[in-house]
This record gives structure tokens, sequence and C-alpha cells, in this order.
């Protein structure tokens, strides 16, 4: 049997909460449990892609949702022109996941944390029901909300596979 992650950082939400509450909650425990994954590996093994045909690795997941938080935070939700960091639109698809040649995951974590945080201050000023806009439709910050979760279980499910395969750690 594969037993929950335990660590104080990471806490379930509780069952009773507010929407808003609850929300930001269920979003800030799938991004610790990413953070989570990544803990207790070396810079090498966090860049392994161990599914070959895959261009997933710890490394690239961490990259990719640094510019999803951007994404839908800051270019959707406040409307801001602000640039991609891993993403590179000319190459398209997959350019933030890979190469992780030159990567440093240091630097690369705290951009991570860094857009996690302008994310909440994003909206913190915000009503669930405002609205960014994307592909010229508009957006609530309670679909964002749930969006981020989606995106963020999907991919902690990835990033439970891949530490699996890498050194044969388990647990969500």
């Amino acid at each position: 049997m594969v037993e929950d992650i335990v660590d104080p950082r990471r806490q379930e939400p509780s069952y009773d909460l507010g929407e808003r509450a609850m929300l930001e909650a269920w979003l800030d425990f799938h991004r610790t449990t990413l953070m989570l994954k990544c803990e207790g590996l070396d810079e090498e093994t966090r860049k392994r892609r161990p599914v070959p045909t895959s261009a997933l690795s710890l490394h690239g997941l961490v990259r990719h949702m640094a510019e999803v938080e951007r994404g839908w935070f800051r270019r959707c939700l406040l409307r801001e022109d602000v640039p991609f960091i891993f993403y590179d639109p000319e190459i398209g698809e997959d350019s933030d996941f890979m190469p992780l040649d030159t990567a440093e995951w240091e630097s690369d974590l705290a951009a991570w944390l860094a857009a996690c945080e302008a994310a909440r201050d994003a909206a913190a000023s915000k009503s669930l029901e405002d609205t960014g806009e994307r592909r010229g439709e508009p957006v609530s910050l309670r679909w964002i909300y749930t969006h981020m979760i989606e995106e963020y279980a999907r991919h902690n499910g990835h990033a439970d596979l891949i530490r699996e395969l890498l050194d044969g750690s388990v647990g969500w």
C-alpha cells in the first residue's frame, strides 16, 4: 500500500472550509506536493527523463508550472504582459520542459516559488467572480483556481511516477 506523504509543510484542507479558502488550500497542497516530489535528489537526477518517449522530468515540471502560474494569474487574471521565463513560443510545445542541459535547479526553483507568490498576490485583491481574459473570453478567478488544482493534480501524478522510476520513492 502506498502511504501519504507526511510533511508539516503539506496540510490537506479541512473538510468544511468556505469555497475560497478551500480552493486556495487545495492549490497550496498541490504546490507543496510538487516541491516534496523534487526534494532529496541531486540536480542531474531531477533532470532525468525516465520515460524516453516523454519530455517530462521533475525539473521540467517545475519550470512548466512556473509558466502556468504566470500565465493564468498574471497574463490572464491581471492582463499583464509578462514575458515567458522558460517557454519559447518560437520552439513551441515542450520548450519549458526541455532542454535542461544548462538549467540550474536553484534558480529555476526560485522562479517557480516567486511565480506562486505572485499568483497569490494577484488573486488576493480579486473575488472569485472577478474575470480575466483568455483567448478573448472572460474567465473567472474561480475557474482559474479550479483549473490550477487540476493542472497540479495531473502533473503531480506524473511527478509521482517519475520519482518512483528514478529512485523507487512512492507516496502521494
